[in-house]
């Protein structure tokens, strides 16, 4: 299948099961906002060594958040769901409570229950104070700038991780520029959110290591460095530059949704501004039970 001078792989980005959350954190103004939610989200890139997945979901504006301030909203994934309960806690104790005038909600309405203000309360010392408002509790912790509300809990579905895109270029510039494409109409798309800075990665991996004590290691087969030395290269001389996208979402729909607007917006710069295949990562279906094939989803978008 050849788009636009692009060649888009017969083959599929499998991904795996992870547990999700949303939260909504607001502020004074939209800037304290986003610093709350930039440290919150910081040093999340990847379960491998992070230990949960998160990033900005995008901006709220005031008539869309609980308390009519403006606000941002957050989407956070790892591995299982005791994990996941000691980032939001670590996370929203040391990066939301701590930034001037800021409060946090759950952007989720069901699921299953997980502590948000519950366990923060204590902070308070004793002088913290809760209010049940349309059968939700939330706690006011008294701060040095007035107090922090939190909603009690958040709640917690079942998601999807590990969804990516290969884009191989010509040089880094056009690798870069057809990144930043697919990253910005992906971040369109929502419920989804790409956790690696900036949204790209240029150090893929592979499963396993010559070396014992690693789970991963460089995706050899993707690096232009090591062209014809290894025998399993997948780059013809023309690709100098290879970045990735991974994506995750609360559903599999969403992240299917999200990789087709990276390759529909890769596809439309095309090969004459330097990008020459799009492909995708997985371990023979091994990994986990979610297959993207590309040629299907830009299929699908046809039909």
């Amino acid at each position: 299948m050849i788009r636009n001078g692009v060649a888009i792989d017969d083959g599929f980005a499998e991904a795996f099961p992870m547990k999700g959350t949303r939260l909504l954190v607001t502020a004074h103004n939209a800037e304290w906002a986003r610093h709350a939610a930039v440290a919150a989200t910081g040093f999340a890139t990847s379960v491998i060594a992070c230990g949960c997945e998160a990033a900005i979901e995008r901006e709220l504006a005031a008539d869309e958040t609980p308390d009519g301030r403006p606000g941002i909203s957050l989407l956070i994934f790892s591995m299982s769901g005791k994990e996941l309960a000691k980032q939001i806690e670590r996370r929203v104790g040391q990066c939301v409570l701590t930034c001037p005038t800021t409060a946090v909600y759950a952007g989720i309405a069901e699921g299953e229950a997980m502590p948000l203000g519950r366990n923060l309360r204590f902070f308070g010392d004793g002088w913290q104070a809760s209010k049940v408002i349309a059968g939700q509790r939330y706690w006011r912790v008294p701060v040095m700038d007035g107090e922090f509300v939190a909603q009690e809990s958040c709640y917690v579905v079942k998601g999807v991780g590990g969804g990516n895109l290969l884009l191989l270029c010509t040089d880094v510039d056009a690798a870069l520029a057809a990144s930043e494409a697919a990253v910005a109409a992906m971040r369109r798309v929502p419920n989804v959110i790409m956790p690696f800075p900036g949204g790209v990665v240029r150090s893929g991996s592979k499963v396993g290591s010559k070396y014992a004590s690693l789970s991963a290691s460089t995706n050899d087969a993707f690096c232009p460095s090591l062209r014809g030395l290894v025998a399993n290269s997948e780059l013809t001389p023309e690709v100098r530059c290879v970045m990735e996208i991974v994506i995750d979402g609360l559903a599999e729909a969403d992240v299917g949704a999200a990789m087709r607007a990276g390759m529909e917006a890769g596809i439309e710069r095309g090969a004459a501004k330097g990008l020459l295949r799009i492909s995708a990562g997985n371990y023979g279906g091994k990994l986990g039970p979610f297959h993207f094939h590309l040629r299907k989803l830009l299929g699908e978008a046809a039909s």
